[in-house]
């Protein structure tokens, strides 16, 4: 009997965040097990809801939404994303600059694959959010890895990357304020970062899906603001500053020089229509949200339900005896990390899978996110106060059995 196959263009491809243990949390549930699931940043599960407004134009204007709309998305959100670059500083960004996904992750993609041929390098940072390490491998080229720095607030090591810049390198990817650390880079990193990439002639490729989700007064500076002799694609999205993930509505601005990518563009529309368009009743959320009162401003400061579970979570963490983790500045993660010589930990998944079968709490391991030790892992913090303390404190106490 012949069996049928996955494609070899999946054998470098790995997303983690679903994958194995993830696998295992369903089937406790389905035995009737209640898992808490602090591994993905989904704000709905933990009563963030998105905010009343937003709904209720969705459906208001539901009635526009039966046909297909332009494949770069509807006038209206864009001309609303396109104010957006304005408030933002990132200049001379038109309409026809700005393309609507299905979330951030489509346009992902999508850059991916209209920007690399087989064995082009894109320089990815780690930790990193995987889906980026993934979409440059299903793109058939090859993700480089570099340092982002536990010591220095998890900022990008800028030496490392100008080590690992070849022939074959095409971009830099950003991912700022970052998933899975929290950190929010200084100006004077995104300036480095556009040094390296002018001197390469490298795009930019800058992940902001978490600009507004910022903690203790950290200001967050778009890396498109910061040039325009470089070529910059910026993505970001309603997911989580809007807390409507699951209207899955990003968008994508390609700003900068432009002048240089005229053939690069004619392949992401050729990409654009071919998926015809994005679903377009999540497209009716961009405008109102992108010019509505901004909510998530209440949640993140102090006194808010994000500040405040962040710096819970994180004091918790903490004082776990040989667990240490740097402050979050930024999004929704904590990534702390365990000190190798009190848990000598050999497999991190492994120890995600037992926490997951004794305590049936789901987190996940930090080479999920390509670090390359298993001494890391990542908490989300969207749960309430009390809900955290408990999940902390079950973790501290099975800890205990890896201890040397």
């Amino acid at each position: 009997m012949q069996n049928y196959h996955k494609s070899t263009k999946l054998d470098n491809v790995c997303y983690d965040i679903r994958g194995v243990v993830l696998r295992e949390a369903r089937r406790l549930e389905e035995e009737g097990h209640r898992v808490l699931k602090l591994n993905i940043g989904n704000p709905a599960s933990f009563e963030l809801d998105v905010p009343e407004e937003i709904q209720q134009d969705v459906i208001y204007n539901m009635h526009l939404a039966q046909g297909y709309v332009e494949s770069k998305g509807l006038f209206s959100a864009r001309k609303a994303v396109m104010h957006y670059c304005q408030q933002r500083g990132i200049d001379k960004v038109d309409i026809d600059d700005i393309y609507l996904g299905n979330g951030v992750s489509e346009l992902i993609v999508m850059s991916m694959q209209a920007m690399l041929n087989t064995g082009d390098e894109v320089l990815i940072p780690a930790p990193d959010y995987p889906l980026w390490t993934a979409a440059v491998a299903l793109s058939s080229g090859k993700p480089v890895h570099y340092h982002c720095d536990e010591q220095q607030g998890w900022f990008p090591d800028i030496d490392d990357i100008r080590r690992k810049i070849t022939k074959r390198t095409r971009a830099i990817v950003l991912i700022n304020p970052n998933n899975p650390t929290g950190a929010v880079y200084s100006t004077e990193v995104l300036h480095q970062v556009i040094e390296l990439a002018r001197a390469h002639n490298l795009i930019i490729l800058s992940d902001e899906i978490y600009d507004k989700i910022l903690y203790d007064g950290v200001t967050h500076v778009s890396t498109a603001s910061l040039a325009d002799d470089v070529l910059f694609f910026t993505y970001n999205g309603l997911s989580k500053n809007y807390r409507a993930a699951g209207y899955r509505s990003g968008w994508m601005i390609i700003s900068g020089a432009k002048h240089k990518a005229t053939d690069l563009v004619e392949g992401i529309e050729m990409l654009s229509n071919m998926r015809l368009c994005a679903n377009v009743p999540a497209q009716l959320a961009i405008q109102t949200a992108l010019g509505g009162y901004q909510s998530i401003n209440d949640l993140v400061i102090p006194g808010g339900r994000l500040f405040e579970q962040r710096q819970a979570a994180w004091e918790l963490l903490n004082d776990i005896p040989g667990v240490s983790c740097v402050k979050p500045q930024g999004a929704l993660y904590l990534f702390p990390k365990l000190d190798p010589k009190r848990y000598p930990i050999v497999n991190d998944e492994k120890l995600v899978l037992d926490l997951l079968i004794q305590e049936k709490i789901l987190l996940v391991q930090g080479s999920a996110f390509n670090v390359k030790d298993r001494q890391h892992l990542r908490v989300v913090f969207l749960p309430r106060k009390d809900t955290l303390a408990d999940a902390v404190g079950r973790l501290g106490r099975f800890l205990e059995q890896y201890k040397q």
